[in-house]
Parts: C-alpha cells; sequence; structure tokens
C-alpha cells in the first residue's frame, strides 16, 4: 500500500517519470488474498480498524467509496463464549473475569496515557497490570489477557511499550469499531483502484511499464548524486531518488545489500523494532458444529494451560453462509512454530482442541490454509510492534532520509500507526511529500534525529497490515 501510495503522491504533483519495483506477482503486499473452500479469504490484513468517530479512517473512506463488502465485528457477547479443557464455562464466571479484565485495560490505558503526556520513563504493558494488581495465571485469565493484548499487537505484554501502545492511537483517534473485510475482489481492491487512478489504460487496465511486477531488490547503490537498484534477475535501475517500502522485517533480514551499508544509528534504530508474527489459520468442516446463532457467537476463545495455544476463534458463518469454514488466530512464539510444522500436525492438534471444546464429535478439517509471514522472505513477519524502552526518537531515525536520496516508507515507519494499513496508507504519502520537498523546495531532510538529552521519548504510540515488497525508483 505504501508503495502504491507514494507513487501515486508524486504522480499528483507532477512527478511522471518513476518505476516501481514490486517483488511478487501482484501489488497490495500483506493485502493478500487466497483461495479457500470456494470462497476469497484474507492472509494478511483482514478488519478495517478504527471506524465511528468523528475523525474518518481513510480506509474506512476507501472501503466505502469502492463499496466494499464488509462486516462489523461485535465481540460484545465473548464473555459467553469462552471454552476451557474441559468444555463452555459458565457464563457468570466468564462475565466476572471479563469485568476484571476490562478494568485492568481501562487503568493500563490510563496510565499509558498519563506516562506519554507527561515524558515519564517507559514500562511494559505486563508492569502496568501488576500496579494494578492484576498478574494474569489461569487460563481464562490468561485469554482475556491475550485477546486484549496479544490479539491486537501479536506480541505478549511483556514486550510491548507502555507508553508508546496504550490508549492505541487508532482506536482513540479513529473509533473502537472494526469491520472485517469479506469481499471476493479481495482487500486489496483498493490497492488497485488507486493504482488504476495513475497506471491505468484508457479501457481501465493497468498496463503502464512503471509497474513492474516479480521484481526482487537485492542490492541499492545510494550516494548524493543517485541511485542504483539491481534485482535478483540481474537488470539496473538508475534513478535520481528511491523510496523503500519493503517491511521492518526485511530490513532486518538480508535480502536488500545496501551500498554503503547503512548507518550505524539507522541500523541500530530498525533492530530495535519488533517485527511480529500473526496467523490466521483457515479451517474448512464437512458440516457446521459449532454455535453461529448471529453476530453475538462469531468469536470464542480457548482457554489452555498453555498461553496462546489456538486461543482466538472465528467462525465465518455470518460472511459466508454454509461455507462451513472458521479460522483461529495464534501469534509470536505460536506462529512461528507452526509454521514450521507440517500442516497435518497442526490439524491433529485443531482437532484435539475443537473435541475438548465441542464434544468427542467433532469432525476433523477437510482442508486447512497456514499463512507463513515469517517464512517469507518479502515480508520476515506480519506487522511491526512497539517494544519496551524504544523512544521516539527511534522512530525518526526508521524514517529519516539518507544521502538526499534514498528515502523509507511502509507501516513501521509511521509512528502513530505502525502495525495497520492505514499506517502504511499514510507512511507511503509522508515519504514522498518529503522527496517532493528535497526536489523542487531543496527543503532536504540531512540531519540524523537526536536523543533528546533525558532519553524519555515524546507523545504517541503504535491488525496485520500493509507495506508493499515494492521500491519507488524517480528517475527526475
Amino acid at each position: 500500500f505504501s508503495g502504491v501510495m507514494a507513487a501515486k503522491t508524486l504522480s499528483e504533483a507532477g512527478v511522471k517519470d518513476f518505476v516501481i519495483l514490486e517483488a511478487t506477482e501482484v501489488i497490495g503486499g500483506r493485502m493478500r488474498e487466497a483461495d479457500f473452500a470456494g470462497k476469497r479469504i484474507e492472509l494478511g490484513a483482514n478488519w478495517v480498524e478504527g471506524v465511528n468517530k468523528t475523525t474518518t479512517n481513510p480506509i474506512w473512506k476507501l472501503a466505502n467509496q469502492y463499496k466494499l463488502r464488509t462486516f462489523y465485528s461485535n465481540f460484545d457477547n465473548l464473555s459467553h463464549n469462552i471454552y476451557t479443557q474441559n468444555g463452555h464455562l459458565q457464563n457468570k464466571l466468564g462475565e466476572n473475569l471479563m469485568s476484571k479484565s476490562d478494568d485492568s485495560s481501562d487503568f493500563v490505558d490510563e496510565l499509558g496515557l498519563s506516562k506519554s503526556e507527561s515524558n515519564a520513563p517507559d514500562m511494559s504493558v505486563l508492569s502496568a497490570q501488576k500496579l494494578h494488581g492484576v498478574f494474569p495465571k489461569t487460563p481464562v485469565e490468561m485469554v482475556l489477557d491475550y485477546y486484549n493484548y496479544d490479539y491486537e499487537f501479536a506480541e505478549p505484554p511483556s514486550v510491548t511499550s507502555l507508553k508508546n501502545t496504550q490508549p492505541n492511537p487508532t482506536f482513540h483517534n479513529f473509533g473502537d469499531d472494526n469491520y472485517l473485510v469479506a469481499d471476493q475482489r479481495g482487500y486489496s481492491y483498493l490497492v488497485q483502484k488507486l493504482a488504476e487512478e495513475f497506471l491505468a489504460n484508457k479501457n481501465g487496465k493497468i498496463t503502464d511499464p512503471r509497474l513492474q511486477l516479480n521484481k526482487v531488490v537485492r542490492q541499492i547503490k545510494y550516494s548524493k548524486t543517485g541511485v542504483t537498484a539491481t534485482t535478483e534477475d540481474g537488470k539496473v535501475y538508475n534513478s535520481k531518488y528511491i523510496i523503500v517500502t519493503v517491511s521492518l522485517g526485511v530490513l532486518q533480514s538480508d535480502l536488500i545489500k545496501f551500498n554503503p551499508g547503512l548507518p550505524d544509528w539507522k541500523r541500530e534504530a530498525l533492530s530495535e523494532f519488533d517485527m511480529a508474527v500473526y496467523t490466521k489459520i483457515f479451517l474448512k468442516f464437512p458440516y457446521k458444529f459449532w454455535p453461529s446463532n448471529g453476530p453475538l457467537t462469531e468469536f470464542f476463545l480457548y482457554a489452555d494451560e498453555r498461553r496462546g495455544y489456538y486461543p482466538i476463534w472465528q467462525h465465518l458463518e455470518n460472511e459466508y453462509p454454509g461455507a462451513n469454514v472458521m479460522f483461529v488466530t495464534v501469534t509470536d512464539y505460536e506462529s512461528r512454530r507452526i509454521e514450521q510444522q507440517p500442516n497435518n500436525e497442526t490439524i491433529a492438534e485443531i482437532h484435539e482442541v475443537l473435541k475438548s471444546m465441542f464434544g468427542p464429535s467433532v469432525p476433523k478439517p477437510t482442508d486447512i490454509l497456514v499463512p507463513r509471514w515469517w517464512s517469507n522472505r518479502f515480508f520476515v513477519g506480519s506487522f511491526s510492534n512497539w517494544p519496551i524502552g524504544v523512544e521516539a526518537f527511534e522512530f525518526e531515525r526508521i524514517q529519516a532520509p539518507l544521502s538526499h536520496t534514498l528515502y523509507f516508507a511502509g507501516e513501521h515507519t509511521h509512528e502513530h500507526y505502525n502495525g495497520y494499513v492505514h499506517g502504511a496508507y499514510y507512511s507511503g504519502i509522508d515519504a514522498a511529500n518529503k522527496l517532493l520537498d528535497c526536489m523542487k523546495k531543496n527543503k532536504c531532510v540531512d540531519k540524523v534525529p537526536k536523543a533528546p538529552a533525558h532519553r524519555t521519548g515524546e507523545k504517541r504510540r503504535r491488525n496485520m497490515e500493509s507495506a508493499e515488497a515494492s521500491v519507488v525508483k524517480v528517475r527526475i
């Protein structure tokens, strides 16, 4: 998304001499679909997150403009949909535990806001919970804690920054509602339509040679006089400027060699942030065996003694009636573990979990789809997360251009909305505007962002979401 938005911003400013080098066969980055059980499902970004406040999320505006098929995600009845290794949890007990969990979350939000506004030292979300006298220990307490934090940030409260993630700016600024995208055109249809605005021919098809697919950039040479990018197929592209929109995970890997190497201050900033892993495992069954009487049963939790073990489930009967499809979300360690094991082992584990939840007659899945974002060299994870102790000036160092010619964009470069589709959207615009300021106004950024003397950072904060495996080169 960020690469297309950068190119679109340049095009609208009159800069037409550019090329987009996309590493994969389609544009859209982690907004990626697959066919499963006769339906088009989202492997990566799946929700428009942050809806229904006075300020409109730009992605929600686009979703409405292009009539994307979306469904409100209703979590209100979640306390009645908790299952343990011994079956369904009593509703009253679920309500009491959910109420305590909500109280803890409110305290964490207030403390995070206070620390942000006063530039106080950071702490982990887990440390804030302890201050409130909460330390999830039982399986049900742990799965509710997982729902509140890991489900959003893809990492546990023990590593997630309090000051920079609580309260979550996406929901604080745009609204608390989330809408699941279930459209046969795919969530990436938005990216396609935006790209058509400056790349399509008279028939509405993208045939413009400025979009180059399956071009894997392996080396970038840069200096104050220009940039050279070399792709895996041996092609060489010379330009005056370049905007790199690959993921944080790719920048932390050795896929792209920079010459000269990135300066230590930028490499250190990149290494400080986490590339989290968020995995939705899709399952097809011969028939429906789970409760599905309306939106209040769409989500359910599984409380295992092992935190994060197949914890959050969602059926798709509301979106695709009769498809008999559901998916379970795992993150972090469990994502990496499951990516490395054969699908038949994952099916066996899931079948045992479902039998403990719904009884021994539960059928085995007839099909499974496991996205492997961590193993994919073009992404190396799902989205970025802001860990404990990392300060805002280090975000500025990730964003900072080099030699007036090398620029960076992607969800991981947006200090308010990293990890979100709208973060990728905004970052592409921001990077293009920085480049335009340098090109047209000679206002080039050339200073290394400095750490504040007290090193306490500043105000700000942090589903999967999207930056492209692409590079925008400007030939001007």
